[in-house]
C-alpha cells in the first residue's frame, strides 16, 4: 500500500516569555521557558488508513495535526505528506488536504452555508459540474440539504458541524484531519458524524486522521490507533490489540443490589477490588477467578441483576496509560 505520511524523528518546542512582573526587566532582559509538545516522533501512515489519535490534554496531538497539514513548523525533524514538506504550504498539497476543528467556524457565521460553499468552489478551482454533484453526494450523506440556506448562526452546533464537514469535503481531499469532530454534540449528532465518517472513508479512501476524547469514537471508527503522551508514541495499533494486550484477561461483575451493603457484606468481598455507590456495584475480576466470585456472591450478597462483560473502552484507555 501507498505510503500517505512520513514522519522522522519530529519535535516541536514552544517558547514562552517568562515574566517576572518588572515591566523593564521583561522588556530589556527577557529569559524564556520551553515546553516540548511533540518529541523525537516517527511513525510512517499508508494511504486510506483512518487513525485515531488518542491522549491525555496536552499529549501533542493537536500539534501533531497542525505540522502534519503545514499549519505549524517543528524544531526539528522532518515529514512527508502526499509527497510534499507540508510547512513550505505548496498550493498543490493545500488543494489535497482538509481541516476540520470541531470548535472553530471555517463557514461564514453571517451568511447562509450555501455561500461558503460557492466560495470553496471558487478557492479550490471545482468546477460546476463536479461541485453539483459533490454538493448533492455530501448533503445527503449528512443529512443537511434542508439547512444550507439558512444564515450559519441560526442552526445548532450539531447541524453546523455537519455543514462544514460539507464545506471542508468540496474539493475531494486525499488527507483529513478532525480534531475533536464530535465534541459537544448529543448522541445522535455524534452517531451521525461517526456514521459519515465511516461511510465516506469506505467510499473515497482519503487517509482520515482524527483526535476524540469520546472512546466510542475511536472503538468504532480507527483502523489503527496512534497512542500519545507528552509527545511521543506510547502504543500504535488495533484497538482490538490494545484491548488484549491491556485488559490483562480482565472482566467486570456488575451487580444491581437489593439493599446496601453491610460492613460484613464487605468484608465477604475482601481480596477483590470493586467500585460501590448504591444500588450499583462493579467488580473487576480475571477471567478464571470468576466462577468463585459468582458462588461466593450468590451465597453472601442480596442482588437483583448481574452481568458480566468486557472492561469499558475508557478504563482500559486509562490502563494504558498507566502503564506505558
Amino acid at each position: 500500500m501507498t505510503i500517505s505520511i512520513t514522519i522522522q524523528h519530529l519535535t516541536k518546542t514552544y517558547r514562552t516569555l517568562r515574566k517576572t512582573g518588572n515591566t523593564w526587566r521583561d522588556l530589556l532582559a527577557r529569559t524564556y521557558e520551553y515546553h516540548t509538545a511533540i518529541n523525537d516522533l516517527s511513525v510512517t501512515i499508508r494511504e486510506g488508513e483512518l487513525i485515531g489519535l488518542v491522549g491525555p490534554n496536552g499529549a501533542g496531538k493537536t500539534t501533531l495535526m497542525k505540522m502534519l497539514s503545514g499549519i505549524l513548523l517543528p524544531t526539528s525533524g522532518s515529514i512527508t505528506a502526499l509527497g510534499y514538506t507540508p510547512f513550505e504550504k505548496n498550493i498543490s498539497f493545500l488543494k489535497q488536504i482538509a481541516f476540520v476543528m470541531g470548535q472553530r467556524n471555517q463557514l461564514i457565521w453571517d451568511l447562509p452555508a450555501r455561500d461558503s460553499f460557492e466560495l470553496n468552489r471558487v478557492m479550490y478551482d471545482i468546477s460546476p459540474s463536479d461541485y453539483r454533484v459533490r454538493l448533492e453526494e455530501l448533503t445527503q450523506l449528512l443529512d443537511c440539504k434542508g439547512i444550507i440556506d439558512q444564515p450559519l448562526k441560526t442552526v445548532s452546533l450539531g447541524q453546523r458541524m455537519r455543514l462544514e464537514l460539507v464545506g471542508s469535503l468540496l474539493h475531494a481531499p486525499r488527507m483529513l484531519f478532525l480534531d475533536e469532530p464530535t465534541l459537544g454534540l448529543d448522541v445522535v449528532a455524534q452517531g451521525t458524524i461517526r456514521e459519515f465518517m465511516r461511510t465516506y472513508q469506505r467510499r473515497l479512501q482519503p487517509t482520515i486522521i482524527f483526535t476524540s476524547h469520546y472512546m466510542r469514537d475511536v472503538a468504532e471508527l480507527a483502523d489503527r490507533l496512534l497512542l500519545i503522551d507528552k509527545g511521543t508514541i506510547r502504543y500504535d495499533g488495533t484497538v482490538g490489540k490494545l484491548r488484549k494486550h491491556f485488559s490483562h484477561d480482565m472482566k467486570e461483575v456488575r451487580l444491581e443490589l437489593g439493599k446496601k451493603l453491610t460492613d460484613k457484606d464487605k468484608l465477604s468481598l475482601s481480596g477483590y477490588r470493586y467500585q460501590y455507590t448504591h444500588p450499583l456495584m462493579i467488580i473487576r475480576v480475571k477471567a478464571h477467578d470468576i466462577p468463585a466470585l459468582l458462588t461466593r456472591i450468590t451465597q453472601k450478597v442480596d442482588y437483583r441483576d448481574i452481568t458480566v462483560t468486557d472492561p469499558s473502552i475508557e478504563d482500559i484507555m486509562m490502563s494504558a496509560f498507566q502503564q506505558v
